[in-house]
């Protein structure tokens, strides 16, 4: 299953924004989410180019809150980020699978969070001060 759905920023920080993410649902136990990016995106301590990334639960049995990208191939690594769950809003479209935050001037947008396909919760990303 094949999905093309339009970024948002929360609060509107990100007005004019243009692009897609397509995502596909691989596996419900550790949410494994592939998501295509078509234009550069910041994740803690990383910046994500145009192109597809798989998102997983690092470890979904503790609930520990990790989650671990790496490129759709699995062959590069990218980044252990610490999250925390939030609840998924009602007024979010059921096919919107991130939310973008604020970043500095010249700086790509930031993935604040993460919706897993089919979730009623998500994953918000702990950002270093």
């Amino acid at each position: 299953m094949t999905r093309t759905i339009g970024m948002f920023a929360s609060g509107a920080v990100l007005l004019g924004l243009a692009g897609t993410i397509a995502s596909s649902r691989a596996d419900t136990l550790d949410r494994t989410m592939y998501v295509t990016f078509t234009q550069a995106v910041a994740l803690p301590r990383v910046e994500l180019q145009p192109g597809m990334y798989r998102f997983v639960m690092a470890d979904p049995a503790t609930g520990n809150g990790v989650v671990r990208v790496t490129s759709a191939d699995r062959r590069k690594f990218f980044a252990f980020a610490l999250t925390y769950q939030v609840d998924r809003p009602a007024s979010l479209a059921p096919g919107d699978v991130v939310t973008l935050g604020e970043s500095a001037r010249g700086k790509p947008p930031q993935v604040r969070i993460w919706y897993p396909d089919g979730d009623k919760e998500g994953r918000h990303f702990i950002y270093p001060e």
